[in-house]
């Protein structure tokens, strides 16, 4: 019995490791959204105890109807699954059946349509943290659809958050710094600096989120993070954007517009690099996506596909030099993969990639990734250029380990904008 329990345990550890966050594991399933009820421009947080609650929706293309199941995981603050049982921090069932779904009508793109609004009264997460919700098959965990991140946040700590232009003078017209004052609340114990982490995140995106585990000035249950080479990020530019809310008639930043048989072809207008190009503010929604339309029907089981393909032609037509670009934002779960890489046209001298897209409201950018790792992620420096005065979104999340416990508690959350929550605006 010992020996088959601790081969139990060394099972779910490497399971556990191997969920990847906002990763989609099966090619049917298309147009994730988890957002907060009656908010689709919302993040995924709530409060411990709140009775808040999601929305989720997504399709899958096969069209067919299939059992699909829902479960969290509790994950440290580095996204690392905690090492506690799912009883210790989920009240009721484990594993929830999404029944609510519905076949596509209208569309020419045949889908099944799935949604559900969670957490459910049976099956509610009772600790603090980092969530990965995970969709699966059949009630089987091995058979992985996708996971998406959320947060729950039980509030023991204050946090003062300000955006400022950095001093440096490398950083002083291309970077953002987000100075970050935290207060715990006197009833937690601290017995060092690093019993408190902070996380700051850009437009949403955890791929470059900056993880601060030293304060610059501890005294008691306060805590500061100011150094501007910990706490600065790229500012990026405004949001580039293509409006598919309806297909029927052609919006702002469509080229073309061909409907061939049961499938429509969407042709953005070109794009260029803007580096050399002045700021020019106007209002985005910071790198999200949202499923919409203007065609008078119901968006989530009504709403059409389309294929649409993008061009983005760099200066002199000629590809950059030990780079690829790729496509930037939620609509690629901010990450360059072989699935957002643009792939270099020479007959048009034009970086090209085409997506499945649902009917909605896209935001997207590109940016640059050295074909050789040099420890740089992403740059915008090539592509959209850099301006500090740049609206951006930005989320604080402050974390907490007691003495002896598992897992990482989410004490505290806050979102600030560039813009209204800059010093001296």
């Amino acid at each position: 019995m010992k020996h088959f329990f601790f081969s139990f345990l060394c099972f779910s550890s490497i399971v556990s490791t191997a969920q990847i966050p906002d990763h989609i594991y099966k090619p049917n399933i298309h147009s994730i959204t988890l957002t907060k009820a009656g908010d689709i421009y919302s993040y995924p947080v709530m409060s411990l105890n709140s009775g808040e609650q999601f929305e989720l929706h997504f399709d899958d293309l096969d069209a067919d109807v299939k059992s699909y199941y829902y479960t969290y995981l509790l994950c440290n603050a580095d996204w690392s699954p905690s090492t506690l049982f799912t009883f210790d921090y989920i009240k009721g069932f484990q594993n929830v059946r999404i029944s609510n779904y519905r076949t596509s009508s209208i569309a020419f793109t045949r889908y099944t349509h799935y949604q559900a609004v969670l957490p459910d009264r049976n099956c509610i997460p009772t600790r603090s943290g980092n969530y990965l919700l995970k969709v699966f098959i059949d009630g089987d965990t091995s058979k992985l659809v996708f996971a998406k991140r959320f947060l729950v946040v039980e509030n023991k700590a204050s946090i003062a958050a300000q955006i400022q232009q950095p001093f440096n003078a490398r950083w002083f017209q291309t970077y953002q710094k987000v100075n970050v004052g935290v207060t715990l609340n006197s009833n937690i114990n601290v017995f060092n600096q690093q019993d408190a982490k902070v996380v700051i995140l850009q437009n949403y995106a955890w791929p470059n989120a900056i993880y601060l585990n030293r304060p610059n000035i501890f005294r008691g249950n306060y805590f500061e993070y100011n150094d501007e080479a910990a706490t600065s990020f790229p500012a990026g530019k405004e949001w580039r954007w293509i409006d598919l809310r309806s297909l029927r008639l052609m919006s702002d930043r469509m080229q073309r517009l061909d409907k061939n048989g049961n499938m429509t072809d969407v042709f953005v207008k070109p794009d260029g690099e803007r580096q050399q190009q002045p700021y020019i503010y106007y209002r985005d929604l910071d790198g999200i996506f949202t499923i919409e339309t203007l065609d008078n029907v119901n968006p989530y089981w009504q709403g059409d596909y389309a294929r649409v393909h993008f061009s983005y032609f760099p200066p002199g037509n000629r590809p950059y030099e030990g780079k690829g670009v790729y496509l930037y934002g939620e609509l690629t779960n901010y990450t360059p993969d072989d699935s957002s890489k643009m792939i270099f046209n020479t007959d048009r001298g034009a970086y090209e990639k085409t997506l499945f897209l649902k009917q909605g409201y896209y935001n997207y950018s590109y940016v640059t990734v050295p074909d050789k790792p040099t420890g740089e992620y992403f740059s915008f420096e090539n592509t959209e250029g850099n301006y500090w005065g740049t609206e951006n979104a930005y989320m604080v999340l402050v974390y907490y380990r007691a003495f002896g416990s598992r897992a990482d508690e989410l004490i505290a959350f806050t979102t600030l904008n560039s813009i209204f929550q800059r010093s001296g605006f």
